[in-house]
C-alpha cells in the first residue's frame, strides 16, 4: 500500500476533494503556507494498484507535474473505506500487484548508477569473472555477478519504451552497448596481463578450463536464461520485490560470457570469443524483448492517452524488431548446439562400436580402459578431429588387427575426416 502526498495548487482545492470523495478515499488536508501557489497538502492512502488510476484522473482535473507529489510506503492503514478500496483494486491478477507507472519510472531511473560508477563497477565485475573464469571456479564466477550493475541499463529501455520515455529509452540502450564493449575489454586487457606475466601456466589451452569452454560453445539453452531474466526483472521492479537475485541472473547471462570473449582475444584466438560474444548479444536482446513483451502484458501505458497509438505502434515495431534479431543469433546458437550434440552422438556411438569390438573372443586379452574425443575445426563449430582410445593387454603386445578394426568402426561413426589412434597399457595378470 502506499501513502500519497498532493500539494494542492491555489484554485484546485475544491476539484482534488471532490475527486477523493467520489472514490471513496480518506484524506487528511493540511493548509499550506510557505508558497503562494499553493493552498493545501493533500494525504491519502491507496492500494498500490490504484496509485496509477488515482493520479492519472487527479491530473484530468488540472493538477500538472509543477504540483509535486510523493508516494511512499505505507506499513499500515486501519479503515474500513480503505478496505473497500483494496477490494476493488486487488483482484490478484498481474496488473493488480504492479506498481503504477510513476513509481516504475523512478525506479528504473534509481537501478541505473551514474556514468561513472556504472564504468567502474562493470571494469571491476569483469576482472573478477575473467580470474574466476581462469581459474575455473564457480564460486567466483558468481561473486562477479552480484557487483555487475547491469539491472538497470537492462530493464530501463523496455521501461521507457512503454511509459513513452525516449530520453529513458536511449540512455539505458547506450548504457547496455557501452557496459558489453567496456566488459570485454577489460576482460581481454586483464587477460593479456595474466598471461604475459605468466600467473596461469604458459601452456593453458582455454578450450581445456570447463568454465571458459561451455561459454565458448553455448547453446540454446542460455537463450531461456535470458529471456527468464528479462521477465523476473521486469516483474521484480513492477511489484516492488527485491531485484538484488534477479541482478545476479541477468548479470549470468552477460558477464560471463563477456568474460570468455576477452580471455580468447587475449589468447590470441578471436575466432574463440565468437560463441561467447554472440551469447552476450543474444542475452542482451532477450532481456530487452522480454521485458518488453512483459511490461505491456502488465498494462502499462504512457501518461498522455494522446500518445497511446504511437506509443503503441513503437512498441510492436521494437518487438517485431527485437524478435527478428534473437531468431538470427538463435539460429547461430541453434549451429554450435548441432555441432556440440554431433560430436556427443559421435563420442557415444564410436564408444559403443569399440566396445562391440573388444567383445570379440579374438580380442578377448584386451580391456578398454579410456576413450577420448579432441574436437577442432575451431571455435564455435567443433568437429571431433582424433580419437585417442586406451587398451589394457598383454605387456608388449599389439594386435594389428584390432587397431585396423577399430579405426575402420570408429570412423565410419562420422564424415569428419578423423584420426585414431590406439594406446596399450601393459596388464600383468595375477
Amino acid at each position: 500500500m502506499r501513502l500519497v502526498q498532493l500539494t494542492v495548487p491555489t484554485g484546485m482545492r475544491g476539484a482534488v476533494l471532490e475527486t477523493l470523495d467520489a472514490r471513496g478515499i480518506d484524506y487528511v488536508v493540511t493548509d499550506e503556507h510557505s508558497r503562494r501557489e499553493y493552498t493545501a497538502v493533500v494525504y491519502f492512502p491507496l492500494p498500490t494498484p490504484a496509485v496509477e488510476p488515482v493520479l492519472d484522473e487527479l491530473q484530468e482535473t488540472g493538477i500538472d507535474e509543477d504540483a509535486y507529489t510523493v508516494v511512499v510506503d505505507a506499513e499500515t492503514v486501519v479503515s474500513q473505506r480503505f478496505e473497500k478500496l483494496r477490494e476493488e483494486y486487488e483482484t490478484g491478477d498481474v496488473g493488480s500487484e504492479r506498481i503504477s507507472r510513476q513509481e516504475l519510472e523512478t525506479e528504473a531511473e534509481d537501478l541505473t548508477p551514474s556514468f561513472g560508477i556504472y564504468v567502474t563497477m562493470t571494469v571491476v565485475s569483469a576482472i573478477v569473472a575473467t580470474a574466476g573464469l581462469l581459474l575455473d571456479s564457480p564460486a567466483v564466477v558468481v561473486g562477479s555477478m552480484v557487483i555487475a550493475p547491469l539491472i538497470g541499463p537492462a530493464l530501463g529501455a523496455s521501461v521507457g519504451s512503454v511509459i513513452d520515455n525516449e530520453d529513458l529509452f536511449r540512455q539505458s540502450v547506450v548504457y547496455q552497448l557501452l557496459g558489453v564493449v567496456v566488459a570485454i575489454v577489460a576482460a581481454a586487457i586483464f587477460a593479456w596481463m595474466v598471461r604475459v606475466t605468466n600467473i596461469v601456466p604458459p601452456g593453458l589451452e582455454i578450450g581445456d578450463v570447463d568454465e571458459i569452454a561451455e561459454r565458448l560453445t553455448p547453446d540454446l539453452l542460455s537463450l531461456a536464461v535470458a529471456l527468464g531474466a528479462g521477465v523476473a526483472g521486469i516483474i521484480s521492479i513492477a511489484t516492488k520485490l527485491s531485484t538484488a537475485l534477479v541482478g545476479v541472473m541477468i548479470a549470468a547471462a552477460l558477464i560471463p560470457p563477456a568474460a570468455a570473449a576477452g580471455i580468447a582475444i587475449a589468447w590470441g584466438e578471436p575466432a574463440a570469443a565468437t560463441g561467447s560474444t554472440a551469447l552476450v548479444f543474444v542475452n542482451v536482446l532477450s532481456v530487452n524483448l522480454a521485458g518488453l513483451v512483459t511490461l505491456w502484458y502488465a498494462g502499462y501505458r504512457p501518461e498522455n492517452l494522446l500518445s497511446l497509438r504511437s506509443t503503441e505502434q513503437r512498441v510492436r515495431k521494437r518487438v517485431i524488431a527485437l524478435g527478428l534479431i534473437v531468431m538470427i543469433f538463435a539460429a547461430f546458437l541453434g549451429g554450435i548446439t548441432y555441432a556440440s550434440y554431433a560430436v556427443s552422438t559421435f563420442e557415444n556411438d564410436a564408444t559403443a562400436e569399440t566396445e562391440a569390438v573388444l567383445e570379440d573372443e579374438a580380442f578377448a586379452q584386451y580391456t578398454l580402459l579410456e576413450f577420448e574425443v579432441e574436437t577442432g575445426g575451431g571455435y564455435p563449430f567443433l568437429v571431433p578431429e582424433r580419437v585417442i582410445v586406451t587398451l589394457g593387454g598383454p605387456p608388449d603386445e599389439r594386435s594389428g588387427e584390432l587397431e585396423s578394426r577399430l579405426n575402420e568402426r570408429i570412423t565410419a561413426q562420422t564424415n569428419e575426416d578423423v584420426t585414431v589412434e590406439i594406446r596399450y597399457v601393459g596388464q600383468v595378470e595375477m
